[in-house]
């Protein structure tokens, strides 16, 4: 659908947003130029590109809320009325009964110390005047309009009493209390795991079907873009360099940059595609390797405290990894996931069975010795800003696990971390770099060079793509796969992102409530999956084709839906 300007809920032309220079007066830098676009009712529009390409900054202009040194200049207007020079007041009203958004991260939009229904209340009575208990009733209405189970006690819960998918469907209901005609919905399922992802996209489609609510839709996700979006309008470096309908774009996308991102889309196999099996043998030729980590009937329970029931996290897992291999772990939250990689570590023990790193039983180590042993593993974090000092430079943030383990000092180590950095290409001069001056790929490299400092035999990898684009991440899993070959580490390789696993796994480990539900090479498990629930998280996975995604969303829709909304 293209709507005319007087149809139109967002109607955006040339619009400049500028940032003034530090420290050079007159100065500026263009971040977003000259954008053009319309979305009409009941449309939903995806904006894509990488980081830094302008998505967020154009949508938070249509609510005014661009960051302190921004300027903007051009046409926006919701429903026919000016957004930009607007004064603070009109702006108010505009937001939440215009347009309203949808962040990121529900976890930190939402008071932790404030009950849902109370929250929900607030913005209800910031549109208008509202009785208390009518307020109640109007936010158990929204929570069941977003299909949050059991709403009439729900209301009262807080938000850490929720999942990451029911938080995500209240922050979508606070963003429908002033009943908008537009939702400006900004990466909604980056945080989430397939299943409850796929959830929340027909939530948004169902909005859109009941009220006709408009979309606007920012995206790295290509398979959310194929299974959701009419429209798709490609950004890069601040400016539009590719708009058509979602269906033109997969089957004939006319520029080479869209072409890219596409190509760079992880995709899980359509059919038997088994990857080669590589024989392990010892530098003696005999077959039966002792594997490099080793979990026997492994279990790890949290105990009772606070008048919470005791939690086992991880129940009775057998799995191995084996040296120069990668194991993936999928699951949804709550699985065990980053519970059996913290094991792997000896960060945390084993409450019964056994967790071994090449031979050597990790609960019945002294710390001393773990700590020695602790040279031949690492980690790389989801979120490399996180993990990475912001005080330290980059040369002191790799160099660290060598002073701290003192395998090298002065000019030997500043050496070792000139060749880490080239190991993950990037410059010897980036040494000198603090992190916040590179882009969240160059980050994620540098969390690489510092996890290899050691040499370890053993790396887990904890969601290390997660927050990448899609185009930034193919970089990072293509240079993953070189420093497997030259370093020959073994790999747990922690992901929500099936495709992803399957690009980098050998073996893929499937966990379901703290139990191992399915194991077996990668392209068989998630090509033949045996176990039900593998089935359903294979085919909650976005397909990047729009007409393949909703012809199968059709044929699953005939299934009768049996699970509970989460």
């Amino acid at each position: 659908m293209n709507a005319s300007p007087a149809q139109a809920v967002l109607a955006i032309r040339d619009l400049v947003i500028e940032f003034d220079a530090e420290g050079s007066r007159g100065s500026s830098t263009t971040v977003v130029d000259h954008v053009n676009l319309e979305l009409g009712f009941g449309e939903i529009l995806a904006l894509v590109g990488e980081s830094g390409s302008g998505k967020s900054l154009t949508a938070r202009a249509v609510l005014g809320l661009l960051p302190d040194g921004a300027q903007a200049r051009g046409l926006i207007q919701l429903g026919g009325q000016q957004v930009l020079g607007a004064d603070e007041a009109t702006l108010n009203q505009l937001r939440g009964t215009r347009a309203a958004m949808v962040f990121q991260e529900p976890q930190t939009a939402l008071n932790p110390v404030q009950k849902v229904g109370w929250q929900i209340a607030q913005a209800l009575r910031a549109h208008g005047k509202i009785s208390r208990a009518d307020a109640r009733v109007r936010a158990i209405d929204l929570l069941r309009m977003v299909e949050i189970p059991e709403p009439e006690r729900r209301v009262d819960w807080y938000p850490h009493q929720l999942s990451g998918g029911q938080k995500q469907r209240v922050v979508i209901a606070l963003a429908l209390s002033g009943s908008p005609d537009l939702l400006i919905a900004d990466e909604p399922t980056t945080a989430l795991d397939v299943t409850v992802q796929a959830e929340i996209l027909q939530l948004l489609r169902n909005l859109r079907d009941r009220s006709g609510t408009a979309i606007l839709l920012i995206t790295h996700n290509m398979g959310v873009v194929a299974d959701i979006a009419d429209r798709v309008l490609v950004m890069r470096s601040g400016r539009v360099v590719e708009q058509q309908s979602v269906f033109d774009l997969f089957a004939t996308p006319r520029e080479s940059y869209t072409q890219a991102l596409l190509a760079a889309v992880p995709r899980l196999p359509e059919v038997d595609q088994p990857k080669p099996v590589v024989a392990l043998v010892d530098s003696e030729g005999d077959a039966q390797v002792p594997p490099i980590l080793r979990f026997d009937a492994a279990s790890i329970v949290y105990p009772a405290r606070l008048g919470n029931k005791e939690f086992r996290a991880v129940d009775q897992v057998s799995l191995t990894v084996q040296a120069g291999e990668v194991v993936g772990l999928v699951g949804e939250s709550g699985s065990g996931k980053t519970t059996l990689g913290r094991a792997a570590l000896g960060v945390i023990r084993a409450s019964s069975g056994i967790v071994a790193f090449d031979g050597t039983d990790l609960g019945k180590i002294s710390a001393a010795n773990l700590r020695g042993l602790r040279k031949g593993m690492a980690l790389i974090h989801q979120d490399p800003a996180a993990s990475l000092d912001p005080c330290r430079t980059v040369g002191q943030s790799v160099g660290e696990p060598l002073e701290v383990h003192r395998f090298a000092t002065g000019a030997l180590l500043r050496n070792r971390v000139g060749e880490l950095l080239e190991s993950v290409r990037l410059p010897k001069s980036f040494a000198h770099r603090a992190p916040g001056e590179l882009s969240g790929g160059q980050r994620q490299r540098v969390a690489l060079a510092r996890a290899l400092a050691l040499g370890p035999r053993l790396l887990v990898a904890d969601e290390p793509t997660s927050a990448l684009d899609v185009s930034v991440q193919a970089d990072v899993l293509s240079l993953f796969a070189d420093l497997r070959e030259e370093y020959n580490f073994a790999c747990l390789f922690i992901s929500h992102d099936l495709a992803v696993v399957n690009q980098v796994a050998d073996r893929v480990a499937v966990l379901r409530s703290g139990e191992l539900v399915e194991e077996g090479p990668a392209a068989e498990v998630f090509s033949s999956p045996r176990q039900d629930y593998t089935q359903q998280l294979v085919a909650a996975v976005p397909v990047p084709d729009p007409r393949r995604q909703r012809a199968g969303r059709e044929r699953e829709s005939l299934v009768p839906d049996l699970t509970v909304a989460v």
